[in-house]
Parts: structure tokens; C-alpha cells; sequence
């Protein structure tokens, strides 16, 4: 087990999904988890299974869009970590379809500028000058394999989640000196609150997702914490600005399908 005994981290979206794998995965690692959520039962439910594990955990209950709460989160995680956390996951984002781009306006933009990126600027700001100040820290931020591929009636959500990628790459170059590490993860086909495993099937054969997916199944929220466990710990120690992509194999796949008859390979999913 890797160890993260006597630090600190904490998880924006923290209470449900992947944030919440991950926040119990920090915590049975030995980490105290500062855990941030909008929804108060999720924040609440994940702080007390940690705590009934044996764990330590905090919750702060907020919208991460909301500046007072990043000050609150900022607040509560220096005064549990005694001055800078270790780990900070900005793990926020929201998966839904806006339509084509012709019919969007600016306030839809707005929002999706909000939710997937301006937070993540917002959340590393604050608690960036006292892990400088230290001397040490990661930051770990989710992106999505949709931020490198095309993917209709959802531009601006790709392009924000691009640029949170292009956000980790270039921090982590300004601040690798300062004994900082930056990185990222690109999930997909994730089986979660937000993206149930039945309504992406809508009803079609399970068996497709042996087709779909190289690896076969649905990804669980503990493989991507799993993920950025390695990222906060010292097993990547001489690893920075990297988006890893968490998605059963679904980008090097590149579009093509297994044929649902076992018989090789389609880029034509309606005949696989």
C-alpha cells in the first residue's frame, strides 16, 4: 500500500464518483482528506465512512465556482494541514451535452468555462504560494480523453478540459523548482453519479462494451483514484506535467471497435 501517512490532501468534488474513491482511497493511504462537495449528504456520507474505517477527514460543503468557498476550503485545509496541504485533487468537472456549437450562446460558454476550468485556476492560486513557500507539493488536476479527440455537440466542454491539460503542463514547468509536481488525468467510460454505466448503454446489449472499451468493462471510480494516488505519492517523483489518460485503452483504440462476432476490428461502430 502507498503510504501518504501525516499529509494532507484535499478533494474538490470529493463526495461522490471518482472524487469519492479518491477521497477514501487518500484517507485508507493515511492521508487526512479535506473533502469538498456541493452536495452536503455526499460530503457527509464519504467523511463518515472514513472516519468509521479508522480514517480522518474533514468536510467543507460548497460550490467550488464560488470564491467564498475556495476561501473557506483554503481556510479549513491550512488549519487541519498546519500550514500547506500536500495534495490538492481538482477533481470538479460536469459531462453534459450542450448541442451543436451554432446553437450555444455566451452564457452557456460561461458556464462551461466555470465548471470545467476558472475553479481550477481559482482553487491552484490559493494554495499555490504556501507549497511554493514550503518548498514541496502536487497538484493533480482531471481533465478528460475528450479534450484530445473530437467530439461533436460538446466543443466547449473539450476545449476548457484542453486547457486544463495545457494549464498542467505549463505550471508544472514554472514550478518544478520549487519542488512541485503537476499533473493530470484524462478519464473515460467512467461508471459513475454523473455517468451511469445503464444510461450510457440506453437499453443496447451490454455484451458491446467488450467492443467498445479494450479492456472490456466499464472503468469503477477506484481505477482513476487509484491513478492519482501514484501521482500524489513518491512513486512518481520525477514525473510533472503529464495528462495520463484513464480510459480502458479507448484513445490508443483511436475509434476502432471490436466486431461484436469476435472477427477483427471496425471504425464503423453501427457494424461492430
Amino acid at each position: 500500500m502507498v503510504s501518504l501517512a501525516g499529509s494532507t490532501a484535499v478533494v474538490t468534488g470529493g463526495g461522490g464518483g471518482i472524487g469519492g474513491a479518491t477521497s477514501r482511497l487518500f484517507a485508507a493511504a493515511g492521508a487526512t482528506v479535506v473533502v469538498n462537495d456541493i452536495d452536503v449528504d455526499l460530503a457527509q456520507a464519504t467523511v463518515a465512512d472514513i472516519e468509521a474505517d479508522g480514517g480522518t477527514a474533514v468536510a467543507v460543503v460548497g460550490d467550488i465556482r464560488e470564491a467564498v468557498t475556495i476561501e473557506e476550503l483554503h481556510s479549513t485545509s491550512t488549519e487541519v494541514a498546519g500550514g500547506a496541504v500536500d495534495v490538492l485533487i481538482n477533481n470538479v468537472g460536469d459531462y453534459r451535452p450542450n448541442g451543436l456549437f451554432t446553437e450555444t450562446d455566451e452564457d452557456q460558454w460561461a458556464a462551461q468555462y466555470e465548471i470545467q476550468l476558472h475553479h481550477v485556476f481559482r482553487c491552484t492560486r490559493t494554495f499555490l504560494p504556501a507549497m511554493r513557500e514550503r518548498g514541496r507539493g502536487a497538484i493533480i488536476n482531471v481533465s478528460t480523453v475528450e479534450a484530445f479527440r473530437g467530439i461533436p455537440y460538446n466543443s466547449t466542454y473539450s476545449a476548457f478540459n484542453a486547457g486544463v491539460s495545457a494549464f498542467t503542463r505549463s505550471l508544472a514547468v514554472e514550478v518544478g523548482r520549487d519542488g512541485i509536481r503537476v499533473n493530470c488525468i484524462a478519464p473515460d467510460m467512467a461508471d459513475t453519479l454523473q455517468t451511469p454505466g445503464d444510461r450510457m448503454l440506453r437499453g443496447r446489449d451490454p455484451q458491446l462494451i467488450r467492443s467498445w472499451i479494450p479492456l472490456g468493462r466499464w472503468g469503477q471510480p477506484i481505477d482513476y483514484a487509484k491513478v492519482m494516488l501514484f501521482l500524489a505519492s513518491e512513486l512518481s517523483s520525477f514525473m510533472t506535467g503529464n495528462t495520463l489518460m484513464v480510459d480502458g485503452g479507448t484513445m490508443a483504440a483511436g475509434g476502432w471497435y471490436g466486431r461484436a462476432d469476435g472477427r477483427g476490428w471496425t471504425n464503423l461502430p453501427n457494424r461492430a
